[in-house]
């Protein structure tokens, strides 16, 4: 059972000074005369076209910002967060970069929505417009710090309503089960836009919903209220730094405002009620309260009123003079560096040797490079217990050799596998993050959010933070796995920029892209066709130290009068059917594409232009399949070369059914192929 925990007196009217609680207010007007002018600015067509405004949250704000140590500790505010950001150490001229979008923005340099606050050397992060999705970031670094005994905390904070997304509960649940050193903020103001908190929870504070679980604390404060703010956060610090244990805290506020320049508040809200909160508006509170106990008199704080007018207009002029993002940036900091593939720049080598099966390269390539970079992990489902490692046996052994701290399994949760991912990989660069995103691709899709969040944190955060870790998916059929171990997802991966894909087909190119995913930067989704694992034709004579790099595809057997161009499992079979043509007098070429993204258009662009035909061939369906973006880069890039029409071959436009009979009506197979080869031929 969590434990409710009434925050110590660390802050009281005794112990804090005079210097103090004057700083903590003139940081309050600071943010509020920021707050109040926001709105200005999308009505001067200037910019900040997105605001949330903060007011109601002030205290529990200015406490989250106040107890965060920017050496040691990791924050990650949502969208209403101003004041957090600037007691955390954002100036004034920083907030306002951001909501005008300008090129110096710390956060995002403009590529990022108005209203989501980062500094990124202080370890304030970006993160999403998805509510509450950086709660599996927080847990991630934390992971982190506990793993590299690390002495911190990791912060996320967020509103009330944002709890109900999955995501949030995976967080709070890993966290409490690996006792990890994350405080989480719940801002409760009661709405989520303009939802009742009434119609996200049967409990009336949403904290509740956790009190089951163990190694977890709970502490309720008044988010209106300075000093118990101050106390519940200094608590929840120190319950999280000394225990290693997560803890909630719930801050009760208002929301005086609407939800956002974008919402019309009066629609749902009644003139008394928001009459009733403006009566509970934490600054003019603070201030009677420095002024009922003597701290300051009305001077005191008009000039402190005075200092802070001015220092917002310093800063609203210092951004407006600040340089407008450079629209040729768009292609920058798309996706990580890529390794440097020097010994083996085409990936292609023509050693001898014992050839191994697909699987063993995997096994032996995770080992090699865990011995070459002791920063690096790796955690999924069912990943290893005993002398299992992974529902394939990828992974086997690893435990054995590098121990659970840096080879463990995790929750039945997607989301939590890869968000916690990219959380980790925030906490040091040099760390290197493999995960099995799903025990197959076809469970994969609760990560998805994941993913997409993934996908473009390189670029939304101009180049200040790249999730290096590689995803692994055991794809495809072959199997007899019916609908849910039966997939191809790589064209529902493919249109997100920042990601990699990769699908090998051999076992050297599996070890050599797996290395070359592995010593780069940026996310790799690595899809293992798991058809390939034992088989005999997948083997290969695997060279010490191999690399393939991205976007080279392989030409497998050379040929002059028709192109199949493939990847994956469909690789072997062009290969049969290569061999079974060439009987007939019939030379086909077979480019094995290893990566779709990035895509090696100049081999498909050579090997069209030699033949003038080409079938893509690939195992995924072929409506809508990746194959349809081959055949715009041949159209497009060689439409004169071409002496007949680009055909496919796929998968038919079903699903996969678990009865061998519907397995093998559904995908692609040789003679099928065969069959749209000597077709294109006759044309």
């Amino acid at each position: 059972m969590a434990t409710i925990v009434k925050p110590k007196q660390f802050f009281t009217l005794k112990s804090v000074t005079k210097e103090t609680f004057l700083q903590w207010y003139q940081l309050m007007v600071v943010g509020r005369m920021i707050d109040e002018r926001a709105p200005n600015y999308l009505k001067q067509a200037l910019g900040w076209s997105y605001h949330a405004a903060y007011a109601g949250h002030d205290a529990i704000q200015l406490a989250i910002g106040k107890n965060f140590n920017k050496d040691k500790d990791h924050l990650f505010p949502y969208y209403r967060d101003m004041l957090t950001a600037l007691s955390a150490g954002c100036t004034p001229e920083e907030i306002i970069l951001n909501g005008l979008s300008k090129a110096t923005d710390l956060a995002s340099g403009g590529r990022h929505m108005s209203n989501h606050f980062a500094k990124p050397e202080w370890n304030i992060h970006n993160v999403s417009s998805c509510t509450g999705n950086h709660t599996l970031h927080a847990v991630g670094v934390a992971r982190a710090m506990k793993k590299y005994d690390h002495t911190g905390v990791s912060i996320s904070s967020q509103g009330e309503s944002s709890v109900s997304e999955g995501y949030c509960y995976e967080a709070i649940n890993g966290a409490t089960r690996e006792q990890l050193p994350v405080v989480f903020v719940f801002q409760d103001n009661g709405y989520g836009i303009s939802v009742p908190k009434s119609d996200q929870s049967a409990n009336e504070f949403v904290a509740d919903n956790f009190t089951g679980f163990a190694n977890l604390h709970i502490i309720h404060c008044d988010g209106k209220d300075v000093l118990d703010s101050m106390n519940a956060m200094m608590t929840a610090r120190e319950i999280a730094e000394s225990k290693s244990e997560p803890v909630i805290v719930h801050a009760h506020c208002v929301r005086i405002h609407r939800h956002s320049n974008s919402d019309k508040h009066e629609w749902y809200r009644s003139p008394e009620e928001l009459a009733d909160v403006l009566k509970q508006d934490p600054l003019p509170r603070y201030r009677n309260y420095l002024l009922e106990n003597n701290i300051a008199d009305h001077d005191d704080l008009k000039s402190i009123e005075e200092a802070a007018k001015k220092e917002v207009m310093d800063a609203h002029k210092a951004a407006m003079k600040a340089p407008e993002p450079d629209p040729e940036s768009i292609y920058d900091f798309v996706i990580g560096k890529a390794h440097d593939c020097e010994k083996f720049p085409e990936g292609v080598h023509l050693e001898s040797g014992e050839p191994i099966k697909f699987i063993d390269s995997l096994n032996q390539t995770l080992k090699e490079e865990f011995r070459h970079n002791s920063d690096t992990f790796i955690w999924g489902q069912d990943m290893c217990n005993g002398e299992k490692g992974g529902i394939f046996n990828v992974s086997k052994g690893m435990l054995q050799e590098f121990g659970p701290e840096r080879v463990f399994n995790a929750p039945i949760a997607e989301d939590y596998i890869v968000g916690t991912a990219n959380g980790f990989s925030r906490f040091k660069p040099s760390s290197r993050v493999v995960v099995e995103g799903a025990e197959f691709a076809d469970y994969f899709w609760p990560a998805m959010e994941q993913l997409v969040e993934t996908s473009h944190d390189y670029w939304r955060s101009n180049g200040a933070f790249s999730p290096n870790f590689v995803i692994r998916i055991a794809s495809g059929g072959y199997i007899g796995g019916g609908l849910y171990h039966s997939q191809n997802i790589e064209a529902s991966l493919a249109p997100f920029p920042g990601l990699r894909i990769v699908v090998p087909a051999f076992a050297d190119d599996a070890a050599g892209l797996l290395r070359s995913a592995m010593r780069s930067e940026g996310v790799t989704v690595y899809l293992e066709p798991k058809a390939l694992y034992n088989s005999k034709e997948a083997m290969a004579v695997v060279p010490e130290d191999f690399e393939v790099p991205f976007g080279k595809a392989r030409v497998r057997r050379e040929g002059r009068d028709l192109s199949l161009i493939t990847y994956g499992n469909t690789v072997h079979q062009c290969l049969t059917v290569a061999d079974e043509l060439e009987e007939m007098g019939i030379s086909c070429e077979v480019l094995d594409l290893r990566s779709l993204n990035p895509l090696d258009e100049e081999s498909i662009i050579k090997t069209v232009q030699k033949t003038n035909r080409a079938l893509v061939v690939h195992e995924d369906k072929v409506f809508a399949g990746f194959g349809g973006e081959i055949v715009a880069v041949i159209n497009e890039k060689c439409f004169e070369a071409l002496d007949a029409p680009v055909k496919r071959v796929g998968s038919t436009y079903t699903p996969v059914g678990f009865n061998r009979i519907f397995e093998k009506a559904t995908l692609p197979n040789p003679a099928r192929i065969r069959e749209a080869a000597e077709k294109l031929m006759k044309y």
